[in-house]
């Protein structure tokens, strides 16, 4: 599937190197902004989170994505 729409190009990105990334760092956040990745992988959402907001600002948009091989689906009735 190819990603549309906002963040569509960090898509891209995470889908690019899902698996490699699966294989080294499952389960772990990754940070991105257009084709650009953060420093490293982090732990939680909120370090995650804290990453990308030292490194592109509150003015900037950017992905956090946990990496998952296939993604977790999650119903609530």
């Amino acid at each position: 599937m190819v990603p549309t729409g906002q963040f569509s190009a960090e898509q891209s990105v995470f889908e690019q190197h899902r698996k490699e990334w699966w294989r080294s760092h499952p389960g772990e956040f990754v940070v991105i902004r257009g084709d650009e990745i953060a420093d490293g992988f982090f732990g939680t959402y909120a370090d995650a989170l804290r990453a990308g907001l030292q490194r592109f600002g509150v003015q900037s948009g950017f992905l956090v994505k946990q990496v998952w091989l296939t993604e977790p689906v999650y119903c609530i009735s």
